[in-house]
């Protein structure tokens, strides 16, 4: 061995096996900010960054940009690639993936979290469950309505109060088989967002009535539009039992707005019924485009509750007599049915009427016209 060779033997001993360059940095400014916000979990989001296709790098940095600081510091490489993937792959086999705005792809289908449910590796188990419910559909419409009639019976999971928590994440009402309209309403969007459909959850902290909150959700497909999350209804969307509540809603009183939520961030936050003082959801006021202008009300709005013994509710008929009407009758609703949807009717002021359930009876005498009562009735 001569001296030449034994120099860089020494020297390869010292400083050890060439390393090959980093990758060259193709991130922007914010996703490095973001990176730096991410502390101990910085090199799982380089990994991701480093790793993801180059089609795929915008939708990708755009995650890293916008999720918040606690994202940062737990997500893994592999649980940001498979989602991104999968986002991509459903936008281009879908028909209506091409029509979708780039801007919408990214904040309403890309997201893995709708607000701040438990981050759920979701995709792929909804793309495998989802792709083939929708398979025929033409429409994002076609598939929402398809999705929204199917899926909760296929997954056993419905409306109940007794639900854990309102926010849970779809594995968690699914192992429940019961959640709140947000958990329903997150399990929804999830699943549109799985086969390429823009989704986003929309609420009001109070309706302008005071009688509860309420979460749905809106669907792109050339323009937004909604519906209520397990509750579908075979005329189409933008159809639900909310709609009178949604249309008094008020745009300039925060508690009795109607939002929508975003990834994105946003000057304005989506508020979290459950967690007042949690602004980290970025959102959008929505109000003026479910809100109507007062009309003139002439009639009295009764609304009927139905409970067993155990004060749950139940689904029985009703019937109403009295003025000059003839008898009026409808259907209550029960445990399965939103805390908040009542049977309702819309009855002469000042008047007397009997409400029958069964056996059981109530004498109601209506109001001035535009009052709204609520009576409950134990069969």
């Amino acid at each position: 061995m001569n001296v030449r060779t034994l120099l860089v033997a020494a020297v390869f001993a010292v400083a050890g096996p060439a390393r090959s360059a980093d990758p060259p940095r193709w991130w922007s400014d914010d996703a490095e900010r973001a990176l730096v916000r991410a502390k101990d979990n910085r090199t799982e989001l380089e990994k991701a960054l480093a790793d993801v296709p180059k089609d795929q790098r915008k939708g990708m940095a755009f995650l890293i940009e916008n999720m918040p600081d606690a994202d940062l510091t737990a997500l893994k490489a592999e649980f940001l690639l498979t989602n991104v993937d999968l986002a991509y792959k459903a936008r281009k086999e879908r028909p209506w993936g091409k029509a979708v705005p780039e801007d919408l792809f990214l904040n309403d289908v890309l997201p893995y979290a709708n607000v701040d449910e438990k981050r759920d590796a979701w995709r792929k188990e909804f793309y495998d469950l989802c792709v083939p419910m929708v398979r025929d559909c033409k429409t994002p419409t076609e598939a929402v309505q398809k999705l929204n009639a199917e899926l909760f019976k296929k997954l056993k999971l419905g409306y109940s109060t007794q639900r854990k928590a309102p926010n849970q994440s779809p594995k968690e009402s699914m192992e429940q088989g019961k959640a709140s309209c947000t958990g329903l309403s997150i399990v929804l969007s999830d699943a549109a967002r799985a086969v390429g459909i823009p989704a986003r959850l929309v609420g009001t902290p109070l309706w302008a009535d005071k009688r509860g909150n309420h979460t749905w959700v809106e669907i792109w497909d050339n323009g937004w539009h909604f519906t209520g999350a397990c509750e579908p209804d075979p005329n189409g969307l933008d159809r639900g039992w909310f709609v009178g509540a949604a249309a008094q809603a008020k745009k300039d009183v925060p508690q009795h707005a109607i939002y929508a939520a975003s990834f994105k961030k946003s000057k304005q936050h989506f508020p979290l019924v459950w967690a007042l003082n949690n602004k980290d959801v970025p959102g959008e006021n929505v109000t003026d485009r479910y809100a109507k202008p007062a009309a003139k009300v002439e009639t009295f709005r009764l609304q009927v509750k139905v409970i067993d013994a155990a004060k749950k509710r139940v689904a029985l008929d009703v019937s109403v007599t009295g003025g000059a009407d003839a008898k009026l009758t409808g259907t209550s609703r029960g445990e399965t049915a939103d805390a908040n949807d009542f049977l309702t009717f819309d009855l002469p002021p000042h008047t007397e009427f009997v409400v029958k359930v069964g056996t059981a009876s109530k004498t109601v005498t209506t109001g001035a016209a535009g009052e709204n009562v609520l009576i409950e009735i134990q069969k």
